[in-house]
């Protein structure tokens, strides 16, 4: 007993010292430390690295500018600030928040700057208006224990990463505005190719991956001009090239131009008729600029739904027209969705009648109305909460998914299609089913130790880091141990889904895609099949 108590009171002094070693690594910007995690310290961690200056004062609302270099060593140990933002939907956790926020964090089981490990830069969700990289469910330590370097990065979020205005316009060399988080995502990924390798990252593969907003963020990325050759596969899930994409001088889906956004928010902040606008906006602080942009959540939040901006510059189109028309960078790809993506959405939509479910899809589809009821049919009044969050979740994340998948065919690199249905058993959880963004707790490995996940979980999780990691190791999520994923082709339009069972699946709900595509090319780019 003494000798037992003896050898783990010996684990736990070695671990602590272990947490307490700070590797050093020399930045472009100047030498950090971070610290070892685990056991045997085998991975190390660097937390709140600045990649951009912070966007304060007279640099709000302008593109990132390069960090200001440090003399001494600078410890990296704690996470840097979140972008400011309005509490977000299911009360997930929020951290201090700062408009200074551009600090991204790195895990690495790397021995050296030899290794060459492959790299995966993690793009959170939260829809452009909520979330940080530095979130519990996104801690990297699993990950990186596949043997890849993990990143996880901040970007402007609402009123701060995206809104536009004509003066903003007029001082910028390229004469747009409102894509400063798209820029800061890219910002992030030119801090990676200057600096990976001394982490042991592989500059020449990195991988980019993210989920709902991170996930259209993805996709952006995949068809920005200025994104080209900074990354060499892509990961999107549950979010994808359509939804709300918003032009800066043209209203597009129903919705005004993001420049008419920037002068209603310079009229409710009062610096409409200042003698500089400009000046006086930037000299509101942060609270009143969030409160004055009351920037919309999820689906069907009410306010402004932020996001990025299709300027001709850092965004050329609209992206669900540049990947049909195979403009997208070719590098493989991987897309998927989940069972239940709807369910946590229903909390923002007061549904209660079929009557009313039929006036929704008669509102949205027009005289393809009948025809998606009887894909999602609602019998009794019941019914119709369900029918409608089915509907959501193939309409706005699975069809795009497929879009996805299909539009690759123009390019010569591979894209994989998934499908995640697996279920947690805890009782709070499967009233959601497998709902929007529960895949990532799998993918991270961040369910180990959490209450209401059992054995089966934990082996579909180690199965899809497996996979992922070995996806951003090779473009092909295939190989020894891991189950059989084809490549998507349209004809065969078959996907790997995460269940109870890892299987292959095909034609997954081949009838509504096929109505979605459909409604979508008859609507054109400034409609879109995923808005509701």
């Amino acid at each position: 007993m003494i000798r037992r108590r003896l050898g783990t009171g010996l684990a736990v002094l070695a671990a602590a010292l272990a947490a307490c070693a700070a590797p050093q690594i020399q930045l472009d910007s100047g030498p950090i430390a971070g610290a070892s995690v685990g056991e045997k310290g085998d991975v190390h961690v660097y937390k709140g690295i600045p990649f951009a200056a912070p966007p304060v004062g007279g640099l709000r609302w302008k593109p990132p500018q390069p960090v200001k270099p440090w003399e001494g060593v600078r410890a990296c140990t704690e996470f840097g600030p979140w972008c400011p933002q309005p509490k977000p939907l299911m009360g997930r956790e929020m951290g201090t928040q700062s408009e200074d926020c551009l600090y991204l964090n790195v895990w690495t089981p790397a021995k050296g700057p030899k290794d060459r490990l492959p790299v995966m830069v993690w793009l959170h969700g939260g829809g452009h208006t909520t979330g940080s990289g530095a979130s519990q469910f996104y801690d990297g330590e699993r990950l990186a224990r596949e043997g890849v370097v993990l990143v996880t990065i901040n970007y402007r979020l609402g009123p701060f990463g995206y809104l536009a205005h004509p003066l903003l316009s007029k001082e910028s060399e390229h004469k747009v505005s409102g894509n400063y988080g798209l820029l800061d995502q890219i910002a992030a990924l030119a801090w990676v190719q200057r600096n990976i390798a001394a982490f042991g990252g592989d500059p020449g593969c990195v991988t980019i991956f993210g989920e709902s907003a991170g996930s259209a963020s993805v996709c952006r990325l995949m068809v920005s001009p200025l994104a080209k050759g900074l990354f060499h596969r892509a990961i999107a899930q549950s979010g994808g090239a359509h939804g709300y994409n918003r032009h800066l001088r043209e209203e597009w889906n129903q919705l005004p131009p993001m420049e008419k956004i920037g002068e209603q928010l310079a009229e409710q902040l009062g610096c409409a008729r200042a003698a500089n606008p400009l000046t006086a906006m930037r000299g509101k602080t942060a609270q009143e600029v969030l409160d004055a942009a009351a920037p919309a959540q999820g689906l069907f939040g009410k306010g402004v739904k932020f996001g990025p901006v299709v300027d001709g510059w850092a965004l050329p189109d609209d992206p669900t027209v540049l990947f049909a028309a195979g403009k997208q960078h070719d590098v493989p790809f991987m897309m998927g969705s989940n069972a239940d993506e709807g369910t946590v959405f229903m909390q923002q939509v007061p549904l209660r009648r079929v009557q009313g479910y039929k006036w929704l899809l008669g509102q949205r589809f027009g005289k393809q109305a009948d025809r998606v009821f009887e894909l999602f049919p609602a019998e009794r009044d019941e019914d119709a909460r369900a029918a409608f969050s089915r509907l959501v979740g193939v309409a706005a994340f699975v069809a795009p998914a497929r879009f996805l998948a299909r539009a690759m065919a123009k390019c010569r690199s591979p894209a994989y299609l998934y499908h995640f249905t697996r279920v947690p058993p805890a009782e709070r959880l499967k009233k959601l089913g497998a709902f929007h963004a529960l895949e990532i707790g799998y993918i991270f490995g961040t369910i180990e130790g959490r209450p209401g996940f059992a054995e089966p979980d934990r082996a579909l999780s180690a199965t899809m880091r497996k996979g992922w990691t070995r996806f951003a190791r090779t473009g092909d999520p295939n190989g020894e141990g891991l189950p059989r994923w084809p490549a998507y082709a349209r004809e065969a339009d078959q996907c790997l889904e995460f269940g109870d069972e890892v299987k292959v699946r095909a034609g997954l709900y081949r009838e509504a895609c096929d109505l979605f595509d459909a409604i979508q090319a008859e609507a054109g780019p400034k409609r879109q099949a995923a808005d509701f």
